[in-house]
């Protein structure tokens, strides 16, 4: 199975989203940058998932933040279609490669305009 769009298809989407974005929310949610229009991920984190052991695909779960503002969460998965994930903890505080975040949000810090984001 292909991924794979055309960047008309991604132009497409990605417009559709940026109009529509504030509209799928209720009105006292509005205008406070809750979903993002991108969020960009270092080639190192994405890459430490990419090298665990059994790694075939990537996964993107979407959390909120305390402000309720959408984040992508990404984590590796294996073979068997299974996320691959650091083992529990009692420490909460203890971070692993094993789970990405903190993606650097659009807005406020957006990359320059493309066909993706003429701005």
């Amino acid at each position: 199975m292909s991924h794979s769009i055309t960047l008309s298809e991604a132009v497409a989407m990605t417009r559709r989203f940026r109009e529509n974005r504030e509209t799928v929310l209720i009105p006292d949610q509005q205008q406070k940058d809750l979903l993002p229009l991108s969020e960009t991920f270092s080639k190192d984190a994405i890459q430490a998932l990419l090298n665990k052991p059994d790694c075939t695909d990537l996964r993107i779960y979407y959390g909120m933040d305390e402000e309720l503002k959408l984040h992508a969460v990404i984590v590796a998965s294996d073979s068997n279609n299974n996320d691959i994930l650091p083992a529990e903890s009692d420490d909460e505080t203890t971070e692993d490669d094993s789970i990405v975040d903190r993606g650097i949000r659009c807005p406020p810090q957006c990359p320059e305009p493309s066909p993706l984001n003429p701005s």
